[in-house]
C-alpha cells in the first residue's frame, strides 16, 4: 500500500500535541499514490503522516545527498536508537525531533507495531551495503525478502490503525506493497543504475539474456526490453492479487486504497509503453492520468 498505517485513543493533551499537529513533516515528494489525503478519514491523518515522515526520512538518509555508506549506516543506527528510545518513551535526540516526537505520539496513542518500523530501517541499511558493495539481487527470492521489510511494513501498519487484522488481508496487503515496491524500482532505473541501485535480479537478467554490461549503460536492446516487461507483468499480478483488498476497507479508506492500486498500475502502463525505454527515460504520473485512475478506481 503505500508509505501508510492505525487506531486508537482521543488526542493526547501531553506537550506531544503540538509537534504532532505539525504533522510530523509535509509530504513534498513526488509520489505516485496519494498520502494522507482528503479521502483518508481525519483522525487516521495523523499518524500517516508520522508514520510516512519517519520512512521518507530514514529513505533520504539512506539515499540522499553525498555522505560515503559508513556515515549513512552511521546515521541509520543513530535514528533506529531514536526509534527505541521513543517506543521506550523517552525523548529523542535532538537531530529528528521534528519526526521522532509525533511519532512517539502516534505510538502511544495508536500501539503501533514498532518492529514494522525497525524493518524499515533493516531494510534502508541493507540498500547502502549494496549499494556500496555493488551488489545487486541474486534471484525474486531475494527481491522478495528485501520487499518484505522495505515496503510491506508500510500496508500492515495502515492495516493496524484500520483495526484489520486478519491472514488474508495481510496477504493481500503485502502483496500491493510488493506490487508497488517493484513498480517503483521499474519506474526508476534511469534513476537508480546510476546511482549504482540494481534490483533487476541477476537470475532474471541470466533467463533473457540482458548483458549486465548493456543495463548499466543503459541501452535498450530487445534483451532488456523483454527482461524489464517481464518484470513489470510479475508487479502487475502482484498488484491484482492484492486488489480484492480495497473492498475489505469502508468508505474513504477504501477509496484511498483503490487510488494507491490504480496509481501503481498507471505506471506500469507507462513502463510497459516505453518498451524499455525506462533504462533511460523516468515515467511519471500527470493529470491527466490521475483522471484515468479515478475512473479504473470507480470501476474497482
Amino acid at each position: 500500500m503505500n508509505p501508510e498505517n492505525r487506531s486508537s485513543p482521543a488526542p493526547s493533551a501531553t506537550p506531544l500535541a503540538a509537534p504532532a499537529a505539525q504533522a510530523a513533516a509535509a509530504v513534498t515528494h513526488y509520489e505516485n499514490f496519494p498520502v494522507a489525503s482528503l479521502l483518508c478519514p481525519p483522525r487516521l491523518r495523523p499518524p500517516i503522516r508520522a508514520i510516512y515522515a519517519f520512512a521518507r526520512t530514514a529513505d533520504d538518509i539512506a539515499d540522499e545527498g553525498d555522505a560515503p555508506p559508513a556515515q549513512r549506516l552511521q546515521d541509520l543506527a543513530a535514528f533506529e536508537a531514536d526509534l527505541q528510545a521513543v517506543a521506550q518513551g523517552h525523548a529523542p535526540s535532538e537531530r529528528w525531533e521534528t519526526v521522532f516526537l509525533p511519532l512517539r505520539a502516534m505510538i502511544e496513542q495508536h500501539q503501533l507495531p514498532v518492529n514494522l518500523l525497525a524493518d524499515l530501517l533493516s531494510a534502508f541499511a541493507q540498500d547502502v551495503e549494496k549499494t556500496r558493495d555493488a551488489e545487486g539481487y541474486a534471484d525474486r527470492a531475494e527481491l522478495l525478502d528485501y520487499c518484505r521489510r522495505s515496503a510491506n511494513p508500510v500496508g500492515r501498519l495502515l492495516l493496524h490503525l484500520y483495526g484489520v487484522s486478519d491472514a488474508q488481508a495481510l496477504q493481500q496487503s503485502d502483496a500491493i506493497c510488493t506490487a508497488l515496491q517493484l513498480a517503483n524500482f521499474w519506474q526508476d532505473l534511469s534513476v537508480d543504475i546510476p546511482r549504482g541501485r540494481h534490483y533487476l535480479p541477476r537470475a532474471d537478467c541470466a533467463a533473457y539474456g540482458a548483458r549486465q554490461a548493456e543495463l548499466l549503460a543503459r541501452q535498450t536492446t530487445p534483451q532488456n526490453a523483454r527482461l524489464i516487461q517481464d518484470s513489470a507483468d510479475w508487479a502487475r499480478a502482484l498488484m491484482v492479487q492484492g486488489a480484492p483488498l480495497v473492498h475489505r476497507l469502508p468508505g474513504r479508506m477504501g477509496w484511498e486504497l483503490r487510488l494507491v492500486v490504480q496509481g501503481g498500475l498507471r505506471i506500469l502502463d507507462k513502463v510497459d509503453a516505453l518498451q524499455g525505454g525506462s533504462l533511460h527515460t523516468r515515467p511519471r504520473l500527470h493529470a491527466p492520468d490521475w483522471i484515468v485512475m479515478l475512473a479504473r478506481a470507480v470501476a474497482m
